[in-house]
């Protein structure tokens, strides 16, 4: 019953006047919401490409409609996963799984980007097969839009756990989360342009997965880092990202220069 209760009391403070003009006002907050956004941009840009893929074979006016029910299904899930978690990220054992889970996410990133694995996600990315379950069971559209559901589901997990590690505020994980999948639908192509010019923010973005995961793993032990100064590591991260990006650009017109 306690744990119920315990979820229960999480969802009211979704619709606490005074928590919500708290964080509104605090630059800090807006900082951790945009940094969530960001991260959760440079994350999903290509994973906005797949479900596009998923709804291919869909005749043009039904694309859209299946990529919106999927939007829905998709704050649907952020809505149950953070008004969820916030009450079960207190659980050591959840931190550390959590936590566990990110450090991987970001080492076997660096481990494919060394064996030459970057597009494996874009080789996976097929589109739907014609004859499988869903679309047998209910049919080519409301299959389709099941698999998208699906798809986001599998794609949110990676962004909700790595949410939790910024912030444990309701309303941050609530706005920044909202905001993010929509930042993945509405402005993918802008991160993956800008991906394509700047290449070290997509490491930059596993980088800091891993910083989360320390963070997330330190609560363990009651150690815990401020917002604020959370959010200057942050900062400095990805400005470290411009730095080498520019050192790189430089080194590669040296080369060739001398060529």
């Amino acid at each position: 019953m306690s744990v119920l209760q315990g979820i229960i009391d999480t969802y009211a403070q979704f619709f606490d006047l005074d928590m919500w003009g708290k964080v509104l006002t605090d630059p800090v907050s807006w900082g951790l919401i945009g940094t969530l956004i960001i991260l959760e941009g440079l994350l999903s840009a290509d994973n906005a490409l797949v479900l596009a893929v998923m709804v291919k074979h869909l005749p043009p006016e039904k694309r859209k409609k299946a990529l919106f029910y999927g939007l829905i299904g998709a704050y649907v899930f952020r809505f149950i996963a953070i008004g969820i978690g916030v009450y079960l990220i207190e659980l050591w054992w959840v931190k550390v799984l959590g936590a566990a889970y990110l450090a991987w996410l970001s080492i076997k990133y660096f481990i494919d980007k060394q064996k030459g694995g970057e597009n494996e996600g874009e080789e996976e990315a097929e589109g739907i097969n014609q004859k499988g379950l869903l679309i047998r069971m209910f049919g080519t559209f409301w299959g389709t839009v099941a698999s998208v559901e699906l798809m986001d589901i599998a794609f949110s997990v990676d962004s909700v756990l790595a949410a939790f590690g910024v912030s444990n505020e309701v309303w941050v994980l609530l706005v920044g989360g909202m905001l993010g999948v929509l930042m993945m639908r509405g402005v993918a192509g802008v991160f993956l342009t800008l991906i394509d010019k700047v290449p070290e923010l997509e490491t930059s973005a596993y980088i800091l997965i891993l910083i989360i995961s320390v963070k997330m793993f330190l609560g363990v032990f009651d150690i815990h880092i401020e917002s604020l100064y959370f959010f200057i590591i942050l900062l400095l991260t990805f400005g470290a990202t411009f730095i080498v990006h520019f050192m790189n650009k430089n080194k590669e017109g040296s080369k060739e220069r001398n060529s």
